[in-house]
């Protein structure tokens, strides 16, 4: 048993972790970009299958066998398998199926842990999938860890051994698609693999947003010594090398070495892995995932994530710790697990990759919305995360629609919505411009990649572009005409004060840039106009106690999310009045599940709540407007991945789930690192 690891190092399976997320409308396992992305609908993961974020069946089952008694931790039993187990049961070959007890769950940035109490074993779930910002080789590798901890409970010895089958659904769009499965060792001696694609292979054939990939190859593969390795398609299981199998809806099973326990906790790990072998399509030309342009193997990223194992679940651990402590810092317990809940789900809903000319794209999909890849105003509310911790990120969502423009592709005086529907990016594809939406963003971003780096030379590099665009708000962003915004399910609003004070700001940006680029006369000119614009806005806003939702409608309001620029980048566009004004009111109207978005619906946005909340210094407005979010986390009757667009008033979704615009939930967290010490 050289390879099992046992833990008195790490002392994972007692420790106490700090407090962490324990409920989740839906709980992330395995979470890479929009196709590789697995989760259980439900709290106990053996109450339903597992699924892919979009709701299709991916399944995962899991099974520990103490002393010969089975018990099933995690999915369900596939027919044929169930019919075995119960005629062996009937035959008496085998007691009854034992019942595990689910000890708890917790949720980290990186983890998802599960423990239980299966007879006298205790056994601990742990799915890692090690998303660090901060490390590039992690980050973009496709490897995701399951580790299971096993440990006797009551001082005898015991023999347990864990199954887990993980479905070809995993590689297909659809149920019925064909599969070959292959098991061979792969290129390193001591790594067992098992490999699966589709037989067609239809590389980058279909776009849209209700969709799988049914490309590439999904693997499963373990250092553990001597583990059974199985492709079953139902009628018949492989273990004999290098035999394959095609079929539909087979699964992969690793059946890990049993181990005798006692008092000494063990822990045995296997990886989940695809290789899409092309990741999207650009301007139409396929390009790979990054971690292949640099010359890495799907056979050498996973031995090499097996060889980092301790080390990467070590870099983990300090990284959910910090995370956390960080979050409870700037806004509390309930919004640190808010923070937790958002972090695998929004990076998980982008693709990395790197266009012809060696540039970072890191690509967003619209997940549940309508497919677009690259939307501008899915980056605008993701924002903060990556701001703080890795804003090269951010700029790779920006550098495709800096070249769409720059390129002449997209020759209008504004920014475009968006590169193409996913996981084509081969021009916008959303029927209607949002103009002043989009080059707002995209100014306003631009001048936070400044703040954060100290420099104004990524706007160097587009100022032709961004002066085009701050020209475009100058003679119309003020008082928008009857376009759309972010907000567009709402419907389209003429005059509406938040995209105005989003222009206001953005023009306040292209100031500051001008001004870390040393034109003072442009930054002078450009800062006198957005103040005058600030000014007549409370004037034409003022509605009493509020500001309302359009200049031309009193008696309305809305969330003035877009002002927290102003503070955050220190613009001092707008007084403060202002959000004092706005927050004060908003105290007023809100539900048990959070602050509507304005006075049209009583729905919200949540990643526009803690946007607003982050405009009080008051700690105690802020957890009064953002502790009913932990609400809708922990008690939302709509179990699927995190939606962002939610009722009010009972909690149900409304639209879009595993988005990446929960990444504005760290929005607090910026506030926090950039304001501190002021």
């Amino acid at each position: 048993m050289k390879n099992t690891i046992l833990l008195p190092v790490f002392l994972l399976f007692s420790m106490v972790i700090s407090a962490q997320v324990k409920k989740m409308p839906a709980y992330p396992l395995i979470t890479h970009d929009p196709y590789f992305s697995v989760w259980s609908f439900t709290d106990d993961p053996a109450a339903s299958t597992t699924r892919h974020w979009t709701g299709s069946e991916q399944s995962l089952t899991g099974w520990i066998t103490v002393d010969k008694q089975i018990f099933r931790f995690m999915g369900e039993w596939r027919p044929d398998l169930k019919a075995i187990i119960e005629k062996r049961v009937a035959d008496k070959e085998m007691p009854p199926v034992g019942v595990p007890k689910l000890n708890g769950i917790t949720v980290t940035a990186t983890r998802t842990i599960y423990k239980y109490t299966c007879g006298p074993v205790d056994l601990q779930v742990q799915f890692t999938s090690p998303l660090l910002l901060n490390n590039w080789t992690l980050l973009t590798r496709p490897v995701s860890y399951v580790s299971f901890t096993m440990q006797a409970t009551d001082g005898k010895v015991h023999l347990a051994g864990v199954d887990f089958d993980v479905s070809t659904n995993l590689c297909v769009n659809k149920p019925d698609q064909e599969v070959k499965g292959v098991i061979y060792p792969g290129k390193q001696e001591e790594l067992k693999m098992l490999k699966a694609g589709s037989v067609e292979q239809p590389v980058l054939q279909k776009k849209g947003d209700d969709l799988r990939i049914d490309w590439g190859y999904l693997y499963v593969a373990t250092k553990e010594v001597l583990p059974v390795l199985s492709i079953d398609n139902g009628e018949r299981s492989i273990a004999v090398l290098p035999d394959s199998i095609t079929g539909k809806q087979m699964v992969l099973r690793t059946g890990l070495t049993p181990l005798r326990l006692k008092d000494r906790p063990f822990e045995q790990v296997i990886m989940l892995a695809y290789d899409d072998v092309y990741s999207v399509q650009y301007f139409g030309q396929n390009l790979p995932p990054v971690w292949r342009t640099e010359g890495r193997t799907i056979e050498k990223e996973l031995a090499h994530a097996a060889a980092d194992y301790k080390s990467v679940l070590k870099q983990c651990i300090a990284f959910d710790e910090e995370m956390y402590a960080d979050a409870v810092k700037a806004g509390g317990e309930k919004y640190a697990q808010l923070c937790v809940a958002a972090y695998r789900q929004s990076i998980a809903a982008h693709k990395i990759v790197k266009d012809p000319k060696g540039e970072l794209l890191f690509l967003s999909k619209e997940n549940y919305s309508n497919g677009s890849i690259n939307t501008v105003d899915v980056t605008y509310p993701s924002a903060p995360l990556y701001l703080l911790y890795n804003p090269d990120l951010l700029k790779g969502m920006l550098n495709g629609i800096f070249y769409y423009s720059e390129s002449g592709k997209f020759a209008k005086p504004f920014a475009a919505h968006d590169l193409g529907t996913y996981p084509l990016a081969n021009g916008q594809t959303y029927g209607e411009d949002m103009p002043v939406e989009e080059s707002g963003n995209m100014l306003i971003l631009t001048a936070a990649i400044a703040k954060t780096e100290g420099n104004a030379n990524y706007a160097r590099k587009h100022w032709k572009t961004l002066t085009t665009w701050v020209e475009y708000l100058e003679k119309e962003g003020f008082d928008p005409a009857n376009q759309l915004c972010t907000d567009d399910f709402a419907g389209h609003l003429a005059r509406n004060a938040n995209l105005s004070v989003k222009a206001i700001v953005a023009i306040g940006c292209y100031a500051m840039l001008a001004e870390m680029m040393h034109d003072v006369p442009t930054s002078m000119k450009y800062r006198t106009t957005a103040i005058n614009m600030a000014k007549k806005w409370m004037h034409m806003a003022n509605d009493g106690d509020h500001y309302s939702l359009t200049f031309s409608d009193k008696n309305t309001w809305s969330q003035k999310y877009n002002l927290v620029w102003d503070r955050v980048l220190n613009l001092h566009l707008f007084p403060a009045e202002v959000s004092n004004k706005e927050i004060k009111y908003y105290l007023t109207r809100q539900n048990t599940f959070g602050l509507p978005l304005d006075s049209r619906k009583t729905y919200t946005k949540s990643d526009w709540i803690i946007w607003t909340a982050t405009l009080t210094s008051d700690s105690t407005a802020f957890k009064a407007l953002t502790d009913p979010l932990y609400t809708y986390l922990t008690e939302t009757p709509t179990r699927v991945p995190l939606s962002d667009w939610h009722e009010t008033t009972n909690g149900k979704q409304v639209g879009f789930q595993a988005r990446s615009v929960v990444g504005g939930y760290f929005m607090r967290m910026l506030d926090k690192k950039w304001t501190r010490g002021k």
